[in-house]
């Protein structure tokens, strides 16, 4: 992987990390997912007269790349319904590099070396093991929250793929980015009117200045992770991305004053033993 792209991604991830350190909007599941993908696709609005009109053969692939966003994020509400964030967030990222990479070497044509397949293992294990609250809570994890899990987690691995395939045609990574994010938003406004009518917008309106910092900071994020898909492995990147948590986790100890359980260490050494894998 390029330099360039190998710390871009790092970026990303530490943005990733950083508006979810920071920006706490204190409205539940729907209201936030729903604010954060408004403002996302707002700004992406704005956005468009000033980057070129992605290719027509990327088109089909974009429609697909924001229905499948809509749907990773009704997928993750209903995740959060059934389950714990510590239970729903392990399955839902930790698997999802390994599925990527599955898909994109059988179906996209991408070849992984040894090394690298290692490198996705580490990242993945530490992910999971990064995010776990202790074993006794996934034995007690209802069956319908592993079902929306184990699916929020095939869509994030069905969106990268698109994702990778769709900027590669596009001949635009950021064109397919904001075209993607405005398509996402549309549908989710759609599905916020059938279902929650108007009154859903008051909780989001004392948050509105937050929801804007995290649905910037989000799409600078994401928006860098498509641009490395065109210029780098989908599966990499994919896996790279995954060390947001790992940030996270420095976040919270240095600004939030969290204490780091040896678990989670070990979980670091896994996820920062994938990263120089990747690099090498």
């Amino acid at each position: 992987m390029d330099t360039l792209v190998f710390f871009a991604v790092l970026a990303a991830a530490a943005m990733h990390a950083g508006w979810n350190a920071m920006v706490k909007l204190g409205i539940d599941h729907y209201s936030s997912i729903a604010l954060l993908t408004f403002m996302q696709a707002g700004i992406s609005l704005l956005l468009i007269p000033f980057f070129p009109i992605p290719a027509q053969a990327a088109w089909p692939w974009l429609a697909a790349s924001a229905v499948i966003h809509a749907g990773y994020k009704l997928f993750l509400i209903r995740a959060y319904e059934h389950g714990e964030l510590s239970q729903i967030y392990p399955l839902a990222r930790g698997s999802a590099p390994v599925l990527t990479a599955f898909v994109a070497v059988l179906y996209v044509g991408e070849a992984l070396a040894a090394q690298k397949v290692l490198a996705i293992a580490c990242i993945a294990g530490g992910v999971l093991l990064m995010s776990l609250r202790g074993g006794s809570d996934f034995r007690r994890m209802p069956a319908q929250a592993l079902f929306w899990a184990l699916g929020t987690a095939c869509f994030t691995a069905a969106y990268t793929i698109v994702d990778g395939v769709g900027a590669r045609l596009s001949g635009t990574a950021s064109g397919f980015t904001i075209w993607m994010f405005a398509g996402d938003g549309l549908i989710i406004l759609l599905w916020t009117l059938n279902r929650r009518g108007t009154s859903a917008f008051g909780a989001m309106r004392p948050v509105l200045l937050s929801g804007f910092i995290a649905g910037a900071l989000s799409l600078a994020a994401y928006w860098v992770v498509i641009w490395a898909f065109t210029q780098a492995p989908i599966a990499l990147v994919a896996a790279l991305r995954e060390t947001s948590v790992l940030f996270a986790m420095l976040f919270g100890m240095f600004l939030l004053k969290e204490p780091a359980m040896w678990p989670r260490w070990i979980a670091a050494g896994l996820i920062v033993a994938g990263v120089v894998l990747i690099r090498l």
